[in-house]
């Protein structure tokens, strides 16, 4: 699977990527912010994961391409080190709404806020 549109959507803040396979996905710059697929996010194995917090108004500030299998997103916050792969993506996409349940469950558990 492969992507045959890439589009950034500063105004409602959310990036949209279709594939070749007819799915398309579109995810909030936080959601894709929170679940950065870097070590700094999500440790070096399990149980490692940092939560993050007060990302709300992050932005997406630029997409850069690696190789033909993934992207490099680059958030306002400072964070970039996160390489978005393809496959990544499309987990990202199909289980979208249970992981972001799942994260306001943490972070409500943790006494945090996501502003």
């Amino acid at each position: 699977m492969n992507p045959t549109e890439i589009i950034l959507h500063q105004k409602s803040r959310t990036l949209e990527i279709a594939f070749d396979d007819d799915t398309r996905y579109q995810w909030p710059f936080e959601f894709l912010r929170v679940f950065s697929p870097s070590a700094e996010v999500r440790g070096h194995g399990p149980g490692q994961e940092v939560l993050q917090t007060g990302k709300r108004n992050v932005l997406l500030t630029g997409v850069e391409p690696v190789g033909t299998y993934a992207i490099k997103l680059i958030f306002d916050d400072g964070h970039d080190s996160g390489l978005y792969t393809w496959q990544y993506l499309q987990e990202l996409g199909k289980y979208q709404d249970g992981m972001w349940h799942d994260y306001l469950t943490r972070l409500a558990a943790a006494g945090k806020s996501r502003d």
